[in-house]
């Protein structure tokens, strides 16, 4: 299991930040009609349950844009992908159909609030993940997004650079459909659903749809 290390500019902000982490050996596909289901019927709940502007009050979600305020950026503009799925599903945009990783996420992320980290464990470099603070001019190219100015994002980096923002996951690091081993991390900045039912779930989502092995799950606290 990587290690993983948190900014104490972050844990004074967050003194309640928990990291669910997953690592597993897995088997990628295009999503199942299964899985599919769930992801709607998860989404419906959703759509009747919150209203647009309601959204951002959900704990997790609360919680990770009072971090990005607090360390500058405006949550407004760099959504938190948890928010931003949400907020697609309340306009009746409905979500990408993708992979069978990349849907388990969303279906997660969806369902507790919580912006999750999604990586090719195979294309980390080194054995230490750290949570820092964007800097200026730090480059860093956001899945679909092109180059994303990370400046006051709390940020993951691998011993070559970052890899996850709360926002959007790198190019570097993204499931594809010859990712064989990944890691996960359920970022908890303040909690919403019991962080350790978040990682039991995933894991059982990643057995039953990626055929997962070889599981090995950790709750990491800061305090």
């Amino acid at each position: 299991m990587i290690n993983i290390e948190i900014d104490p500019r972050i844990r004074q902000i967050c003194p309640q930040v928990q990291i669910g982490m997953i690592h597993a050996q897995v088997v990628n596909s295009d999503t199942c009609d299964e899985l599919w289901q769930e992801i709607e019927a998860e989404a419906e709940v959703i759509a009747q349950t919150y209203e647009l502007l309601a959204i951002n009050q959900r704990p997790a979600i609360a919680a990770t844009r009072r971090l990005y305020k607090a360390l500058g950026k405006d949550p407004g503009r760099y959504r938190v992908a948890s928010e931003a799925l949400c907020r697609r599903i309340i306009r009746g945009l409905g979500l990408y159909r993708l992979t069978a990783l990349i849907d388990i996420v969303n279906l997660v992320s969806v369902k507790s609030g919580y912006a999750i980290s999604g990586l090719d464990a195979d294309k980390l470099v080194g054995d230490t993940l750290t949570m820092g603070v964007g800097e200026k001019d730090e480059v860093y190219c956001g899945i679909g997004r092109g180059p994303l100015n990370i400046e006051g994002l709390p940020v993951y980096r691998d011993a070559l650079g970052g890899v996850a923002t709360p926002t959007s996951d790198e190019e570097r690091t993204k499931f594809t459909l010859n990712t064989c081993h990944v890691q996960i991390n359920i970022n908890a900045f303040a909690p919403e659903m019991p962080l350790d039912e978040a990682v039991n779930w995933t894991s059982s989502l990643l057995e039953k749809y990626a055929q997962a092995t070889n599981i090995e799950t950790n709750i990491k606290t800061f305090q």
